[in-house]
């Protein structure tokens, strides 16, 4: 249990309750039904707002269960830890809310999905991709740019799966891609400011109310994580190609 609390927090949550809720839902011991992202349910009265956090904690079917969680925590974890783009205490969570708003909207309200850590999974992947742009991973038995990562997954989902879940994948894509639009693009070469912003409540918290965050200081900017932990380094590993499996609703009326 200490590996886990070393975790970064935010990355954690997401890994630990996606692995167990999906565990309950494939094995029967949860009712998938009142979990997914249903719109006619969540825009009711009363609101079952629930539902557009538990669609997050869902994987894929089989194989999904495990991989799915595995490669959001490889991924998510040198986000959190490392990456210059989450440096402010809090910022992490911000853009995981961000891009799960605009997947929800995309893959939720336009395509009809129910469950969306697949496409929280790739918003992850492309951020990686884009910090990690010119690092050497595996997908199968070859080796690429991490650039190149997120776009060969969509092929391979798409040949594998169909073109539903590659859609689905893709508003993961295009969250992530907006986010980066908004917080480093535009400002940087736009003349614009940041709109997506940590809110002061969140920064605080990570700050010392809820997760005590220690500042690493590093040739890039200057790194936040919870006291005590280990930073996370390595290569990225094997893409996450062995997760497939046909999307499927869960439960019913």
């Amino acid at each position: 249990m200490d590996v886990v609390w070393s975790w970064p927090p935010v990355t954690r949550t997401l890994v630990i309750g996606s692995f167990i809720t999906s565990i309950g839902v494939y094995s029967g011991v949860l009712p998938g039904y009142p979990l997914l992202f249903l719109p006619y349910k969540v825009f009711t009265v009363p609101p079952q707002i629930w539902r557009l956090v538990t669609a997050f904690f869902i994987t894929r079917p089989r194989t999904g269960i495990i991989f799915d969680p595995y490669f959001l925590y490889q991924y998510g974890t040198q986000l959190e830890v490392s990456s210059s783009r989450f440096s402010e205490p809090g910022a992490f969570l911000t853009y995981i809310a961000f891009n799960g708003l605009v997947i929800a909207a995309l893959a939720g309200c336009g395509l009809g999905s129910a469950i969306f850590l697949p496409a929280l999974l790739m918003s992850v992947t492309y951020t990686y991709a884009q910090d990690n742009s010119n690092k050497m991973v595996t997908f199968f038995i070859f080796n690429i740019q991490a650039k190149f990562l997120p776009y060969l997954l969509l092929v391979w989902t798409f040949v594998a799966d169909g073109p539903q879940e590659a859609m689905l994948q893709l508003t993961g894509l295009l969250a992530a891609h907006l986010y980066d639009f908004l917080t480093r693009i535009w400002p940087t070469f736009g003349g614009g400011s940041n709109p997506v912003k940590t809110p002061r409540f969140v920064r605080e918290y990570f700050e010392g109310g809820g997760v005590r965050a220690t500042p690493q200081q590093r040739g890039f900017g200057t790194a936040f994580a919870p006291a005590g932990e280990a930073r996370t380094t390595g290569s990225a590993g094997s893409a996450w190609t062995s997760t497939r499996g046909p999307g499927r609703r869960l439960g019913g009326e």
